[in-house]
């Protein structure tokens, strides 16, 4: 714990604390991560690990390097440390940051933990120390689109009428009830954590939460007989659950699953409140950990059951799978990875899950965006039909922001007409464009984003190191390379449109290379989509394939 008291919440308004526009939205991003948090008095965003700075004579340093900095400075990050600022070029990253990265051996979890039990290093996450969380949104559409292709994959065309059961409703987790209830499913999401229900409860995420299995067999199965969507919460341990079905003879139509699997701080074990859990992590680490061994162990088994019974079931990057092979489990990898499953198709054409942030804490300028999207965008598209969705149904947490899956070109054209937005006035104050780090070309996740390359590519890195090199060298604002225990290597991309001239053309080169090298990635792999992408006219007037070059 920390003896921070005051609760961190991002700047409002347009006043300005730094010396320009790109320091104040960036220090603005990495306080919107913090007053997201689940735990920001410990600077931990999700996944029970993931941090924002290394501690907070860290954070308090950052805020104040920002504030001083000019844009012709590079602050430096090292594990959520700040480093210095160094003096580089008003069109260079004004934040470069290298967070949990690890030599070979030292990767395991447990030297690992060794590192950042010294202060040493820290656990990144995607966006948590990349200070581009933005609350459960910032996967909702990446789920919502995962489901809408489960329907149309596997039930006819939608989810309408189908059930549902996932468990996890923490920051990464907590999106999957509403994803599910707006592609048509009565989704049921089980989380032993009451406090983690009750935040998604009050942000829009579950309609109710229930606290006994009959009850919510109940409500589900009445909202599937009304043919309507529904976001419902059980507070209760997921293995216990899952079991119970299996013993009932009941079967759902999809299972996944988005619990944390790590022994020691994410997972609670069968039997056990949270409270006890956290009190154990101190006293008893050790005898927690095969607690919560035995405890995943039977989750995994019982998606494997119900799976063998005819739920469609896949694994929502939580690397469930791999953690359970360690511990056994020979069938762990007949589950895939949803992006092996029904997102690659998406990546090849470089389509991601984009982002855009208010920095002025304005929630009109969302809604002008908006605007924006549904006037010059095709009304078919997935990002116009996304959007009228989202107006609707999805509340903001902390500053303002949307996700929006878009692909190349498509997110250079929108972050245009923003910038053309804030230069005349039409949108109050810069707006910040940042991704996840799941996107086509940033990532190398073996059991993930790169699960099943047809070209066994799925450990090779260099991929999102360049996508970092190449954004930096483009003019993005905040350059990240991540990783993550011994299977994830990624990196992350922020960029501000502040209405400059500058701004316009850094958006056009950074915004068109970052989904490029991801095309560029999939048809090294040799994907055919992705193929047909590269030598579209609207690539190579852009970017030069070397294959054509012979």
């Amino acid at each position: 714990m920390t003896d921070q008291i005051k609760p961190i919440v991002a700047a409002r308004g347009l006043d300005l604390r730094c010396k320009g526009w790109r320091q104040e939205a960036i220090l603005r991003m990495l306080e919107n991560n913090i007053e997201n948090a689940e735990r920001p008095e410990d600077l931990l965003i999700y996944m029970s690990r993931a941090k924002a700075a290394r501690d907070w004579q860290a954070y308090d340093r950052i805020c104040k390097a920002l504030k001083v900095m000019e844009t012709d400075q590079t602050l430096v990050m090292q594990s959520g440390k700040p480093v210095g600022l160094f003096p580089t070029q008003d069109c260079t990253p004004i934040v470069i940051m290298a967070n949990g990265n690890l030599v070979g051996r030292w990767t395991e979890v447990g030297k690992r933990r060794v590192l950042e039990n010294k202060g040493l290093t820290i656990f990144p996450g995607m966006t948590a120390a990349a200070w581009q969380y933005i609350g459960s949104q910032g996967i909702l559409q990446g789920t919502y689109e995962t489901f809408k292709t489960v329907g149309r994959d596997h039930f006819g065309g939608d989810l309408s009428g189908r059930w549902i059961i996932t468990s996890g409703c923490g920051g990464m987790g907590g999106a999957q009830a509403l994803a599910g209830k707006l592609a048509g499913a009565v989704t049921l999401v089980i989380d032993v954590s009451r406090q983690a229900l009750e935040r998604r409860l009050n942000s829009g995420y579950l309609d109710l939460i229930l606290d006994d299995l009959d009850t919510a067999l109940q409500v589900c199965a009445q909202k599937r007989a009304e043919g309507s969507g529904a976001a419902i919460g059980l507070c209760a341990n997921a293995a216990t659950i899952l079991t119970t079905l299996i013993e009932r003879d009941i079967t759902p139509d999809v299972i996944t699953d988005q619990t944390e699997p790590d022994a020691y701080r994410g997972y609670v074990p069968e039997g056990m409140s949270v409270q006890e859990c956290q009190r154990a992590r101190e006293e008893a680490p050790e005898a927690l950990a095969e607690a919560a061994n035995r405890t995943m162990l039977k989750h995994f088994r019982a998606m494997l059951t119900l799976r063998d019974r005819g739920a469609i079931c896949f694994e929502y990057g939580n690397n469930f799978r791999s953690v359970v092979s360690q511990l056994g489990e020979d069938r762990a990898f007949e589950i895939d990875s949803f992006v092996k499953a029904y997102i690659r198709p998406l990546f090849c054409q470089g389509i991601g899950p984009f982002r855009w942030i208010a920095a002025s804490g304005d929630p009109k300028d969302i809604d002008l965006i908006d605007d924006l999207i549904l006037e010059n965008f095709d009304p078919e598209s997935p990002i116009a039909q996304w959007i009228a969705v989202a107006r609707e149904n999805v509340q903001h947490t902390g500053l303002p922001a949307r996700i929006g899956w878009l692909g190349f070109g498509e997110r250079a054209k929108l972050a245009t007409l923003v910038n053309e937005a804030v230069a005349d006035g039409r949108i109050s104050g810069p707006v910040c464009f940042t991704r996840d780090h799941l996107d086509s070309g940033s990532a190398a996740l073996p059991f993930r984003e790169t699960d099943g390359m047809q070209d066994g590519s799925d450990a090779v890195a260099d991929w999102p190191l360049l996508n970092a090199l190449l954004n930096a060298s483009a003019g993005a604002d905040l350059v990240a390379i991540h990783e993550m225990d011994d299977w994830a290597r990624c990196a992350g991309v922020t960029l501000i449109a502040d209405g400059s001239e500058s701004a316009a053309k850094r958006i056009r080169n950074v915004l068109d290379c970052d989904p490029g090298i991801g095309i560029a990635r999939h048809a090294d792999a040799g994907y055919d989509r992705a193929l047909e992408a590269l030598m579209s006219p609207a690539y190579t007037r852009r970017i030069t394939p070397a294959s054509t070059l012979d």
